[in-house]
């Protein structure tokens, strides 16, 4: 659908300067065409002005007057995400209920939600109003899809899973298998039986090929607007706050409690019945195995205080040369050492 610049600026509540102009789609802009509108976030990108041929670029107050149109923002990545909206496709374009979903008799389906082909409903789910649920998805017994909420092509939601409203669980996800609970037995393991739940709150969005684990017995918590990578792994009891970041690779394990507004970077790694406080920020690759207090920063395996962490990075290349040194200064003090005796002896 296009729109023209002003209509744009109208709905984002911000100035447009220059020429109106048809706007058909976005880009880059590198790549942006006279019907489309680009986006300068950074700085270090300005010099792409010169040259884009984008019919508008939303950026900056400074950088306004170098292009002919354009959409002035104080807060340029969060209307360059609302503008985007505007323009994105929704993935799929059926509605209602197909024929050949498998929708048990005692499910309850809202009239304005959409299941496609090879889904499987199972007793007493609860599909919400306007949710959508994709081929291959399985919903076991007992569970609840809030309204609006979508789940992706083969995503599994094991029994009483409960979803809260536009909750969004991309394709190969697995909400609900067992938690990884084993005791030893004199003739080897024997599996704790995992009875409890997982419970996800809404706007909630969840990767591809992530894994929340259900409780032993009561429930695994994701909190209100959280945001999880693809391969993410959510062991059992874990609970996690509201407005936190998770990003690929990480992995939390049984028990641990995340608090509110929490950022998890790429492979953090997070032991068993901890405590992250809210705020708190983990670098890519920390290994987390003590608390972490509210709005600390912590980095490196074992971890350490973030910038402790930086410094040792900086002087990590540095050691073979300080072996060395050491090494010298070591041979240094031993030969003066025997000198020093040798003329004692004297």
């Amino acid at each position: 659908m296009p729109f023209q610049l002003k209509e744009l600026a109208e709905r984002l509540g911000i100035e447009s300067r220059g020429p109106d102009k048809t706007i058909r789609g976005v880009n880059t802009l590198e790549k942006a065409g006279p019907d489309e509108i680009a986006f300068l976030a950074s700085p270090k990108y300005a010099h792409l002005l010169e040259n884009t041929h984008a019919g508008a670029v939303l950026l900056d107050e400074k950088h306004g007057p170098r292009v002919e149109s354009a959409l002035v923002s104080a807060h340029v990545r969060l209307d360059w995400a609302r503008v985007v909206m505007l323009f994105a496709r929704p993935q799929g374009s059926m509605r209602g209920r197909h024929e050949l979903a498998y929708v048990h008799p005692e499910a309850v389906i809202h009239e304005s939600a959409t299941v496609y082909p090879f889904a499987f409903i199972g007793p007493r789910a609860e599909i919400g109003a306007g949710a959508t649920v994709f081929p291959g998805c399985y919903v076991g017994e007992d569970c609840r899809v809030g309204e609006g909420s979508t789940l992706y092509p083969n995503v599994v939601l094991m029994a009483g899973t409960r979803l809260g409203s536009n909750v969004v669980i991309h394709p190969g996800t697995s909400i609900g298998a067992d938690g990884y609970g084993y005791v030893q037995g004199p003739a080897g393991h024997v599996k704790v039986p995992q009875i409890g739940r997982v419970e996800i709150e809404d706007d909630v969005e969840i990767g591809a090929n992530s894994a929340v684990d259900r409780a032993a017995l009561d429930a695994t918590r994701i909190g209100r607007g959280t945001k999880i990578d693809n391969l993410v792994q959510i062991a059992h009891n874990v609970q996690i706050g509201p407005c936190c970041l998770l990003v690929s690779q990480v992995g939390i394990a049984g028990s641990t409690t995340v608090g509110a507004g929490v950022v998890m970077g790429g492979q953090a790694g997070v032991a068993d019945n901890l405590s992250i406080g809210d705020g708190a920020m983990l670098a890519p690759q920390v290994g987390v195995g003590r608390d972490v207090p509210a709005k600390a920063a912590v980095g490196g395996s074992p971890q350490m205080e973030y910038n402790t962490y930086l410094r040792a990075g900086l002087a990590l290349p540095k050691l073979p040369e300080l072996l060395h040194r050491v090494r010298r200064l070591e041979k240094e003090i031993k030969s003066l050492k025997t000198a020093r005796e040798g003329g004692q002896d004297g």
